[in-house]
């Protein structure tokens, strides 16, 4: 049978334990969530914050990253210029939600404008603000948090030059509150985010298996164009081109550089194989990041090596490492600290690069390392652990294995969540490996 009979058969064949919806659905689930972080989630963050008045301002097709996730489902971008205004009065336990636009912003943002009295967009902003006389104007600005830096340069200055001086005293830097909104996770998002790591997994189980993987004919490039492939068939996206790379006994380990950047394409996968994923996908707005491992069976082999087995549970060990070390208000860069003091402590050789996870796949909060840089990330990662916020627990530990002569890396990354109750991984983590026989 070719090869592209048998990629055929496992597209008909594949089935996933979570319900994908249709297009018109997602929609309907999309704004009933965006709906309640609006009137539930967002009175919150501004009141942490201690920013009374949000100004979002962009135009078509350059969205401050925030924008865009507050826009209805039937809105794929911003409109002319978009302009969002936020007031939180704390005394009297209200939020306004208005759009200095011609048109409501779905069925959560009214419409403020009337061109047709103050045909002037920018005075029709500035009599909002006026009007409610806030003692803090929130901007999204930002020097090290990219998705929080989103007001461009053309639109800051016309905002400055149309208000007068009593209210451009008052602007200051949302990064917090953009952060926030960003990183923070609903019940209602938790839910759907559960069914998307799980899709996430279903598709690895089926890429690393006998299904698609034929040793000393599949190669690893045939792989990775399979997840792209099935993710849509599912009507869904990737949100980066997925990797598939092999450690075998008779090749030198790959330099943390050469893993990341420059991993060889297209070689053969053979029996005794290790092999590892890195795929990621995005379904209602939402993103998952994962890497897990799969051994190819030898013939006579029912399960993996036993020095591979023990040294995926190094892996998960790791991972423990990092995660009990999770403490609401630790910055990013101290919960690293301990953790990898305690791998070494503990004869492990771990490598830490967690992310926050959500509404973007590398999205804001607490960095808690980079592959380079396991001493601490400036700026990123002293920003503090929050509750009810998503990381990609994405990490390393190099592995000496006798039997090949040669150091293998383990490398791993789950959807981790951490609330008030603690840390859970979202659906579950990888604990033994994938087996392809």
């Amino acid at each position: 049978m070719t090869r592209i009979c048998v990629f055929f058969l496992c597209i008909v064949s594949f089935a996933t334990t979570a319900q994908i919806v249709s297009e018109q659905d997602r929609a309907v689930i999309v704004d009933n969530i965006l709906e309640d972080r609006f009137n539930t989630l967002l009175p919150k963050l501004m009141d942490r914050a201690g920013i009374d008045m949000w100004v979002l301002i962009s135009r078509e097709y350059n969205e401050d990253p925030v924008l865009k996730t507050m826009l209805p489902a039937t809105w794929l971008n911003a409109r002319r210029r978009t302009i969002l205004v936020f007031y939180r009065d704390q005394e009297k336990n209200t939020i306004e939600k208005l759009a200095v636009a011609r048109y409501n912003i779905g069925k959560s943002i009214t419409s403020a404008w009337d061109k047709e009295k103050e045909p002037d967009q920018w005075k029709a902003l500035t009599q909002i603000i006026e009007a409610r006389n806030p003692k803090k104007i929130g901007l999204n600005y930002s020097d090290n948090f990219g998705l929080a830096d989103g007001i461009v340069r053309t639109d800051y200055n016309a905002f400055i030059e149309a208000l007068s001086p009593t209210y451009t005293s008052r602007i200051v830097s949302a990064e917090k509150l953009a952060i926030g909104w960003i990183e923070t996770r609903t019940p209602k998002e938790m839910e759907y985010f559960e069914q998307l790591v799980d899709i996430t997994h279903d598709i690895i189980k089926d890429a690393f298996s006998s299904k698609v993987v034929i040793s000393g004919t599949t190669t690893t490039d045939d792989v990775v164009w399979y997840l792209r492939q099935r993710v849509t068939d599912m009507g869904l996206e990737t949100w980066f081109h997925p990797t598939v790379d092999i450690q075998r006994s008779n090749e030198k380990l790959a330099s943390h550089i050469e893993s990341f950047s420059n991993r060889p394409e297209g070689k053969v996968i053979q029996k005794g194989d290790l092999l590892h994923c890195d795929f990621g996908i995005t379904y209602l707005r939402l993103n998952t990041d994962c890497q897990q491992h799969a051994y190819v069976l030898q013939d006579g082999e029912a399960q993996a090596p036993q020095y591979l087995i023990n040294a995926f549970a190094d892996g998960n060990r790791v991972q423990e490492y990092l995660t009990t070390n999770f403490e609401t208000g630790k910055t990013g860069n101290q919960i690293l600290l301990k953790a990898l003091k305690e791998g070494r402590d503990n004869r492990y050789v771990p490598s830490i690069y967690t992310h926050p996870l959500g509404l973007y796949g590398h999205s804001a909060g607490p960095t808690i390392g980079m592959w380079d840089s396991q001493g601490g990330v400036p700026g990123t990662g002293d920003y503090p652990l929050y509750e009810n916020t998503a990381y990609a627990i994405e990490l390393n530990t190099t592995v000496t294995i006798p039997a090949w002569k040669k150091d293998i890396r383990i490398m791993l990354e789950e959807a981790g969540f951490w609330g008030e109750d603690g840390f859970r991984y979202v659906s579950g983590r990888q604990e033994s490996l994938i087996l392809i026989d």
